[in-house]
Parts: structure tokens; C-alpha cells; sequence
């Protein structure tokens, strides 16, 4: 992620796809960027100075209520793209706030 966005991240992770920060370690604070958990799954945003976004290469995220999800994140205004070329597989993909590439499948 970018310097100085931490509270970008924490309206997007935080806020419209319900996970919740976790304090990252008080060596690793000084860095900037922030942490995020849902369940067992963790996602670790960095700063970067020369910061690109990951447009291929991306986690996948399993929603619970998928459905919910996605109508909440349309609703705010984001492109959610649907994708099914993986038969019998719902899954979509959206962009977090500096273009980072997202998949979200439903269980």
C-alpha cells in the first residue's frame, strides 16, 4: 500500500468487508501500513514508497455470506466483477483502494 493510506485501508478492510485491525508489533509499527483478521485469515498491508498495485496476482478470500458481501461493496460503489469460468465455482473480483486485485468466493 501506499504511505500514508492506513486509513483508506482501514475503511475498506475494515469497514466494507468486515474484518477487524490487529495491532501489528511494535518493531514492525514504525513501518506504517496495517493488519487485518477475519476468522483464521490475516491480511498484511505494507507500505511500499514506489508503491504498485498487484493486478494479477491476489488472494482469495472465502465469504460466509457472499451474497451480503457483494450487494454491500456494489451498494458503496465498486466495481464487483463477476467471474465464472471455473465451473460450479461463484467467485468475483474487486479492486481494494490502491488497486490491488481481490477474489471473493462463496463456499
Amino acid at each position: 500500500m501506499p504511505a500514508g493510506k492506513e486509513d483508506d485501508a482501514r475503511a475498506f478492510y475494515g469497514k466494507l468487508l468486515g474484518m477487524f485491525e490487529i495491532e501489528k508489533p511494535a518493531e514492525l509499527r514504525k513501518r506504517g501500513g496495517c493488519w487485518f483478521q477475519s476468522g483464521i485469515v490475516q491480511v498484511h498491508l505494507g507500505v511500499e514508497p514506489e508503491f504498485r498495485p498487484a493486478r494479477k496476482a491476489h488472494p482469495a478470500l472465502r465469504c460466509a455470506d457472499y451474497d451480503r458481501l457483494t450487494a454491500r461493496l456494489k451498494s458503496a460503489g465498486m466495481e464487483v466483477i463477476d467471474d465464472s469460468t471455473i465451473p460450479g465455482v461463484r467467485r468475483c473480483h474487486i479492486s481494494d483502494p490502491f488497486g490491488n486485485r481481490i477474489e471473493l468466493i462463496h463456499p
